[in-house]
């Protein structure tokens, strides 16, 4: 949940217990106030204002990647759209290990036992992840944006008739028409359902993969429980 620490996960007051290091491991969880997020949020700004060309280089990627897919899908290439933002759910879980990378040896520095940021040590703490769990977790991720992708397209063919409209046609069918209505709040309603699933699994799996040796399913369940621990707090955030 935090982005300041050593251990990216692992609030600086001990939400997560860190005692245990190996792949057999279950880590002991401890709750999170609504507080936390507020402190969480003061690390990240305070981490971003200490390094903000590091900050925005990988954020970059997220923004750039978006951009290109928008246009491709107004400038006629909507076929390509589909595969290149699966291949994106794909490389996300490593782009984000840039930002862990980046608060990790912030920590460091802060603690004096590095003496700055550098652009090699970043780029390796990427590569890095390639030979962890974390290939995994982006197996994952493109399975449930998969997944996502089914569950519009049938939503689609059911309200719609899975018709290729133009914008205009499109925002007018689902603002003026009752299928169009029930349209809009199914998807909706089963979208939040669906993203909340993503988001418990991956809260807490992603950055526990970048700071420790564990399998994907333990730091998964991990992310599950922690979520579930703290529902209303996680919830928000």
């Amino acid at each position: 949940m935090t982005t300041h620490t050593s251990a990216g996960y692992v609030a600086s007051n001990g939400h997560l217990n860190t005692a245990a290091t190996t792949r057999s491991s279950t880590p002991a969880l401890n709750s999170v106030s609504l507080a936390d997020i507020g402190d969480v949020f003061v690390a990240g700004m305070r981490d971003f204002a200490q390094a903000p060309l590091y900050g925005l280089f990988f954020s970059s990627i997220y923004v750039f990647g978006g951009w290109f897919l928008i246009l491709l899908l107004f400038n006629g290439h909507p076929y390509l759209v589909y595969p290149l933002a699966a291949g994106f759910a794909f490389i996300a879980p490593f782009v984000a290990s840039g930002f862990y990378a980046i608060s990790q040896r912030l920590e460091c520095v802060r603690n004096g036992a590095a003496e700055s940021l550098a652009w090699g040590d970043m780029l390796h703490a990427v590569r890095a992840m390639f030979s962890r769990d974390l290939g995994w977790m982006a197996l994952v991720t493109g399975f449930s944006f998969f997944i996502w992708m089914d569950i519009a397209a049938f939503l689609s063919f059911a309200f719609v008739d899975f018709q290729i409209f133009k914008f205009s046609e499109l925002a007018n069918l689902i603002f003026t028409t009752p299928s169009g209505w029930i349209f809009l709040l199914a998807g909706n309603a089963i979208g939040a359902v669906l993203a909340f699933c993503v988001f418990s699994y991956l809260a807490l799996s992603l950055p526990m993969l970048f700071d420790r040796d564990v399998d994907f399913v333990t730091a998964m369940a991990t992310s599950v429980r922690f979520v579930l621990q703290n529902v209303m707090t996680m919830t928000i955030w």
